[in-house]
């Protein structure tokens, strides 16, 4: 048969989704490695699609969405983001993987590099590889809070770099970039003409800082934002998210959204509107949630003696495992599964700098939550796994 394309055999599988299939096979597990929120969606969402598709509301959209979602995400960004933005910078997207990945096939030809930060979600190198762009990680370390620093951005641009990638609040970690940090960064890109994409999905899951949208600090239209529905309203198999584009893009963007997904499906945006619309008492009641369980679980490390990274943001756990990791957290987490039942993500499927580390969901009933916690081995004691 045909070969496939060359770049193709460069994209890495992900060690999320190797332990998720793994677990899929084994009975009793606690799962406590893919980012599922565990509470319903809230019955005015579900009735909203559901009248769609009972009313056969299943017809193309255009390439941007419909437009009552496009205005609600207009206001939303006005009201809650600090973003002044026309209708026609808005683009409904399949969840913020599509956002993430349109913004990157915008920005970035073939052997353009890309700043991503490590650790980092496991789609932003397999996007970049996918379009035959060079992922250029920046490591995030433990002795500065696992925060980026600009000195080490300054050290790895090239001529060739042409974007800069920021999560905040960050998946895996949880960290939280406040506006000084949000400035000095803006400044880095401006100093290199540099594009930045914002991965946003978390905004609504912080617990103390509050977040900020870089792109209401932006000055010159240099930043693309991505934002999703899927874990906010726990709309995660919805697949509704979207990008904020700067001005002027609008003819672009519909050519590239009708070459990829022409739109999405008509009775999920339908939801989405009634979910940006509508009450928002059950995001409050899931932030709680998460913030209960995120307490809960690191008074239990606490008194287990292992360490962590304390979140701001986000609904995740960062839990240094070096102890017993022995240099390959991946297959530890693969044996502790199997042995323990419980899944978590290896901290090295984020990038080379999450080896030892691996990620906690807390999205689950707390007492599955403190039972899979529980059997994390602590150091000094002996590893069952």
């Amino acid at each position: 048969m045909p070969s496939l394309a060359t770049h193709i055999s460069s994209v890495p599988p992900s060690g999320i989704r190797r332990i998720y299939e793994l677990a899929a096979e084994l009975d009793g597990v606690i799962s406590l490695g893919i980012g599922e929120p565990d509470l319903p969606v809230a019955p005015h969402i579900l009735a909203a699609g559901s009248d769609a598709w009972l009313r056969d509301d299943t017809n193309y959209t255009a390439n941007g969405g419909i437009p009552p979602l496009r205005e609600a995400i207009v206001a939303k960004l006005a009201r809650e983001n600090s973003l002044d933005v026309d209708v026609e910078q808005v683009w409904v997207t399949t969840g913020a993987t599509g956002a993430l990945h349109l913004a990157m096939e915008l920005m970035l030809a073939a052997g353009d590099e890309i700043l991503i930060p490590d650790p980092g979600y496991t789609t932003f190198t397999m996007s970049a590889r996918l379009i035959d762009a060079v992922p250029v990680s920046y490591a995030l370390r433990a002795e500065n809070g696992f925060l980026p620093d600009v000195a080490d951005l300054e050290r790895i641009v090239t001529s060739r770099t042409r974007v800069l990638l920021i999560n905040s609040p960050s998946n895996p970690l949880g960290t939280v970039l406040d506006e000084g940090k949000l400035t000095e960064l803006l400044a880095f890109a401006q100093r290199h003409d540099l594009w930045v994409l914002s991965d946003e999905v978390y905004e609504y899951f912080t617990y103390g800082p509050r977040h900020t949208s870089i792109a209401s600090l932006d000055e010159d239209d240099r930043v693309f934002s991505a934002f999703s529905l899927s874990k906010t309203y726990a709309l995660t198999g919805a697949r509704v998210g979207y990008l904020v584009t700067p001005p002027g893009l609008a003819r672009t963007m519909r050519t590239v959204q009708e070459t990829t997904i022409s739109c999405v499906n008509s009775p999920a945006q339908a939801a989405a509107v009634a979910a940006i619309e509508g009450d928002h008492s059950h995001v409050a009641e899931a932030r709680e949630h998460y913030r209960g369980n995120l307490e809960a679980a690191c008074a239990l490390l606490d008194e287990r003696g292992i360490r962590y990274l304390r979140p701001h943001g986000a609904f995740y756990l960062w839990v240094d495992m070096q102890h017993v990791a022995g240099g390959d957290v991946a297959g530890w987490a693969e044996r502790f599964l199997v042995h323990e039942r419980v899944a978590v993500a290896p901290g090295s499927a984020f990038g080379r700098s999450g080896e030892g580390w691996i990620r906690i969901c807390v999205a689950s009933t707390l007492a599955d939550l403190l039972e899979g916690l529980s059997r994390l081995p602590a150091p000094g004691v002996p590893d069952g796994a």
